[in-house]
């Protein structure tokens, strides 16, 4: 029911110096203390023991079973192998220190991170970027990130594609330098002037990424994955991309500050491109245009004699995209600090749309209020906005499925969440939030085929978009297609790990409906949604499959106080649902165990029966 090799920020380890002591703990203690760090006070603890052992110069003892009896308080027959308590909370710890370092602990100068295959932290002091300047006869100097000094490349013969696309891009570099011979300033397009008036999302310039090799394919691979990258963060809609034709334009020793005093853009996503013989590194960097401080960075190595390049364009440019783009990703992380720290009238339609991914994660009526209020002032404003639409339309929907703050009356709650979807559609029909939205209202108004065409529809406009990945194979899962709504589930999680509480709490139910009630038990485990109540519900009959009875009575009563009324309704909440007959069954029986107010008979159980041969 809950609807290459990668090198980090700062490069290879390496490459950086070690902290001081005092450096680790006073980061320690900032961590501890960072509302941003989303981690209970029990992994909080894991945290300081982990720091504190090895500072102390007892990193050996760290082990499994050490911080099952010292930090979780085990029994001293504690056996890590049937009780996953230590490896699921340092999962979760190593998720939550990847989400902070992202952006609320992007200037922090000591980053603590765990490494998979044990439990003993490294610590690393930020390093501060340095970057060399390259020179070629067709271009100024470009600034770009430097990650290892040039490497000396055989000459290689040139397949005649090379050549055939290095001819088209000397003469688009002609043109280009030939416009700036006789024009000072950076220009915009009148429809990217007109945009500027509108609530729209930030806007990002794709600078060409630099080719920082000799061999002459090397600036083709640098112009191939420019342009993948540019078409696939183009896919998502929230944000405004400019066009190739004005990145191109660009003075490549233009710097940020100057791009958003002249064009007015919000980031500046470059990169560079270096081969050493069939080994290829491609590294991308953002911007924040208003200060020029990097935001992210991120280097991905891949060697061409495994993969084609153009295996390796498309995977490199999916990536970078989806880490930068996606709804939860660094730009609208930094844009939402950027909102919540100076937030001016003409910017609070933008700052509601930034605040709807903060309610997704947290699904709470608190948050389901605020942000419904606030989308219904921005829509009176600004009536085309169809990405608010789309918004709105859920949070209508969230009236009915979860019962968060229910308007009574007509139209019901049903009817304005499909209302505004369609206009959504109808103001922007690529508009992926657009078609989620529709997706959603139709699945929850007993239309599953119709909504699941939508969402197909829409996962080919944009696949790498992580909030409709996880709506599609939730809904998926639902309807009876487990195998590709897990999968589905599985790549949002991989793509989007800062919002593992949703994916794994859907993921716990689809393994439920498919009786592994085990696995059911341990992904819930890795679930923080305290304040969602069909949480509760979930955690709920899996406790009572496996005969855990008084972890089934509490999570049973927090559902029960916070939606005393769903049983009243059983029959329709399942049907809402699109739960196949067998499916409803089980969720009945695992409901009858955990003590809930289930009817004696329900309508999914009568269907069922009716389906076996009577003899």
């Amino acid at each position: 029911m809950f609807d290459g090799t990668k090198h980090g920020v700062d490069g290879p380890l390496q490459a950086q110096s070690q902290p001081s002591a005092e450096d680790v703990r006073a980061q320690l203690e900032r961590l501890i203390a960072s509302p941003d760090l989303d981690l209970s006070a029990r992994a909080r603890r894991f945290l300081r023991y982990i720091v504190e052992e090895t500072l102390a110069g007892r990193a050996d003892r760290i082990k499994a079973y050490s911080v099952g009896t010292e930090v979780f308080e085990r029994d001293p027959n504690f056996d890590a192998q049937s009780d996953p308590v230590v490896r699921i909370e340092a999962g979760r710890l190593r998720r939550a220190l990847e989400h902070y370092y992202l952006v609320p602990g992007l200037s922090d100068p000591v980053i603590i991170n765990v490494p998979k295959g044990a439990y003993i932290p490294h610590f690393t002091l930020r390093a501060v970027p340095e970057v060399e300047a390259v020179e070629t006869a067709d271009q100024p100097s470009l600034a770009v990130p430097l990650q290892e000094a040039p490497v000396a490349l055989p000459s290689r013969r040139p397949h005649p594609l090379w050549i055939g696309l290095g001819t088209v891009a000397l003469a688009s570099a002609v043109t280009g330098l030939a416009w700036w011979g006789t024009s000072h300033q950076i220009t915009p397009s009148p429809t990217q002037a007109s945009a500027a008036r509108a609530p729209s999302g930030p806007t990002v310039v794709v600078m060409p990424f630099a080719s920082l090799g000799e061999a002459p394919e090397t600036k083709i691979y640098a112009q191939g994955i420019t342009e993948e990258v540019l078409s696939q963060l183009a896919r998502f809609k929230e944000l405004s991309v400019l066009g190739r034709e004005t990145s191109r334009s660009i003075p490549p020793d233009a710097d940020a500050v100057r791009i958003h005093r002249e064009l007015g853009v919000r980031y500046v996503l470059e990169g560079s491109v270096r081969t050493a013989g069939q080994q290829l590194r491609v590294t991308g960097r953002l911007l924040d245009a208003q200060t020029g401080a990097v935001l992210w960075s991120q280097a991905y190595d891949d060697d061409l004699q495994v993969r084609g390049f153009f295996a390796v364009q498309d995977d490199v440019a999916q990536k970078v995209a989806t880490t930068v783009g996606q709804p939860y990703g660094i730009v609208f992380r930094a844009d939402e600090q950027r909102v919540q720290s100076t937030a001016p009238d003409d910017l609070e339609a933008y700052a509601c749309t930034l605040q709807f991914y903060g309610y997704r994660a947290a699904l709470s009526p608190a948050s389901h209020a605020a942000i419904q209020a606030c989308l219904e002032r921005a829509i009176a404003r600004y009536p085309s906005y169809a990405t608010a639409w789309a918004m709105l339309s859920m949070l209508y929907l969230d009236e009915d499925r979860f019962g968060f703050n229910p308007r009574p009356g007509s139209p019901t709650a049903t009817q304005r969440a499909i209302e505004a979807a369609r206009r959504a559609n109808r103001l922007d029909p690529e508009n992926v939030r657009g078609l989620q939205a529709l997706m959603t209202t139709l699945f929850f108004t007993e239309q599953p085929v119709e909504a699941l065409q939508v969402a197909e529809r829409a996962v080919a406009l944009n696949p790498n978009d992580t909030e409709l990945l996880a709506e599609f194979g939730s809904r998926l899962g639902q309807a009876g297609d487990r195998k590709r709504g897990m999968a589905l589930m599985e790549q949002a999680l991989a793509r989007n790990p800062g919002h593992s509480g949703y994916y794994n709490g859907t993921l716990a139910q689809l393994a439920y409906l498919d009786r592994d009630f085990h696995r059911a038990e341990l992904l819930m485990r890795q679930v923080n949604l305290e304040k969602f109540p069909l949480y509760h519900f979930v955690s709920a009959i899996i406790y009572a499959q496996l005969g855990m009875k008084a972890e089934a009575t509490e999570a049973r009563n927090r559902f029960l106080q916070a939606r005393p009324t769903f049983f009243d309704h059983w029959d329709r909440e399942v049907a809402k649902r699109n739960y196949r007959p067998k499916d409803g069954a089980l969720l009945a029986e695992g409901a009858r165990k955990a003590g809930f107010p289930v009817p004696d008979t329900t309508a999914a159980e009568t269907a069922l029966q009716s389906t076996i041969p009577q003899r």
